[in-house]
This record gives C-alpha cells, structure tokens and sequence, in this order.
C-alpha cells in the first residue's frame, strides 16, 4: 500500500504533528525521520501519501497533517508489532492461573484425604495456609 519510506515519512509526521499540533513541513520531516533523500523526494513522497488520503495539506504553503486514515492506520502498525507481547503476556498469565489451579487442586486433595482419615487438626492446619497464600 505504501513503500517504506512513506511508511518512515508518515511516522515521523504524525509523531511531530502530535508534539507540535503544527502542519509539518519536509524539510522538518528530513530532519525528523533521518532520510538520507532530498526534501523534494520527501515532497513527492507526500503527494503519494496525499493522494492515498493518509495526509492533507490545509492550504498551499502550509506542511502536511496526518488524517484519520493515517491515525488508524499508525495504530493498527502498532498493535500488529505488540501483538507478540501480548501473546506472551497472556500466556505468561495462563501458565500463572494453571498453576494456581493446581495447587487447590492439591490442597483440596490433602483435605479430602485429612477427611477420611478423622483428621480435623491437619484440616485445620490446610486451611490456614491456604488462607495465608490466599491473602498475601
């Protein structure tokens, strides 16, 4: 859809255009997204990105600012690169609630076995571990 250099141009415009809420202009954008092109290839670049509805102009000598097309678009990049640390986060928290489980699991288990051997002490004492791990 775009080539990864309007990808970098768009990027760095939106970052400045959030920074400054100023139209912004291609020789910042050279500046700002460290091409090694001329600020007419930026220009041009631009245009291709004007044209795409990812960024206006809001009158003839003003610098660019980014649409809502770019916003959703900046967005959606974002989450696609985090989506990974997600994954992993919520696989971390998975690994985390299954082990939790186990443990009552067992727990329940000791106390099921403390039942049937009339052991009302040992149910006691379960139960107040139970009770220390539950509210730390």
């Amino acid at each position: 859809m775009i080539t990864e250099r309007q990808e970098k141009i768009l990027n760095a415009l939106i970052k400045e255009y959030i920074d400054t809420a100023e139209p912004v202009s291609s020789k910042l954008l050279k500046k700002r997204a460290d091409l090694d092109v001329s600020p007419a290839t930026i220009r041009n670049d631009l245009q291709g990105l004007t044209e795409k509805g990812f960024i206006t102009q809001p009158h003839v000598s003003a610098g660019r600012v980014p649409t809502k097309r770019a916003y959703r678009h900046f967005a959606d990049k974002i989450l696609t690169e985090r989506e990974d640390e997600f994954e992993d986060f919520f696989v971390r928290q998975i690994r985390f609630a299954h082990q939790q489980i186990e443990h009552e699991i067992k727990m329940a288990e000791e106390i099921m076995q403390s039942l049937e051997n009339d052991n009302l002490f040992e149910i006691l004492n379960i139960l107040d571990e139970w009770h220390k791990k539950t509210k730390n």
